[in-house]
């Protein structure tokens, strides 16, 4: 073996051991979470990665009856759901613009776009506005908010997607007297699969996750979102209940890990298909 194949095959050595390291900030506090999810209320407290003497899973019954879970569940899915499919919808269609037009008025709406991705929300004068408008405190105005906030980096992805699609799909479905609506849904839309469900899965997570929007801009109990309902829970067993705030997190965040478990090889395609083409 030559001494640059020795040198490539360390360097590939230690950079897979620095991941290894990194990797376990992540893994370790989420096996911490996952077997004090199933412990005792003493047992908890170690916050050790020892497995349970025994499993507990009444504990999450005691979450579901205590923090009631259900309405704040559907409440997280009807948002995300609803959100992502119209952002899905509204930033895939203008995308397709964005990257088949050439114009002065295309490439300044695309850095339009990019810029949205770096200004932050102003919470106040927006509650102002949703005041103005009657429908702050309500699931539109948080509806609203997530498609805005989140179209600019969809964009962003979906055009550079879009790019790499040859202009002759186009053009021949022009030809057969196709629309441009035809021609998006029928010949560009099938082919952004992997595109989809990278932004599907970032959308979702991001939505899924977020607490500041459904704190400041729903005031009605009954419309509380899952991370909300975790905020109050750990308020109220944060300080001796350890191992039910361990299992309410599990549950908010068991949706996530099952989306991305079941659609990782296309998030990660789309990811890097979107950077290259883009």
């Amino acid at each position: 073996m030559s001494k640059q194949k020795m040198k490539r095959n360390l360097g590939k050595l230690f950079l897979e051991l620095a991941l290894f390291l990194l990797s376990l900030v992540i893994i370790v506090p989420l096996l911490i979470m996952l077997f004090g999810a199933f412990k005792n209320s003493t047992e908890v407290t170690a916050f050790d990665l020892a497995l349970p003497e025994k499993w507990l899973f009444e504990n999450f019954l005691v979450v579901f009856e205590k923090g009631k879970i259900l309405r704040t569940f559907a409440n997280s899915i009807f948002i995300t759901a609803v959100s992502t499919a119209i952002t899905i919808t509204v930033s895939s269609l203008a995308s397709f613009v964005l990257a088949r037009r050439g114009t002065k008025l295309s490439r300044f709406l695309y850095y339009f776009f990019f810029i949205g991705t770096i200004i932050p929300m102003q919470i106040m004068p927006t509650i102002r506005l949703f005041s103005r408008l009657n429908i702050y405190g309500g699931y539109l105005n948080v509806i609203i908010l997530y498609t805005a906030i989140n179209i600019p980096f969809s964009c962003f992805l979906y055009t550079g997607f879009i790019k790499g699609i040859p202009r002759i799909l186009d053009e021949s479905a022009f030809i057969e007297g196709a629309s441009t609506l035809q021609t998006f849904f029928y010949i560009i839309f099938p082919l952004l699969k992997s595109c989809n469900i990278t932004v599907l899965i970032l959308l979702f997570t991001g939505i899924w996750n977020e607490i500041n929007i459904p704190l400041y801009f729903l005031n009605n109990p009954t419309k509380r979102t899952l991370p909300l309902s975790v905020y109050q829970f750990f308020g109220m067993y944060g300080g001796s209940n350890w191992n039910l705030v361990f299992a309410d997190l599990v549950i908010a965040a068991l949706p996530i890990i099952i989306l991305f478990l079941l659609m990782q090889k296309e998030f990660i395609s789309g990811l890097t298909e979107g950077a290259v083409k883009g």
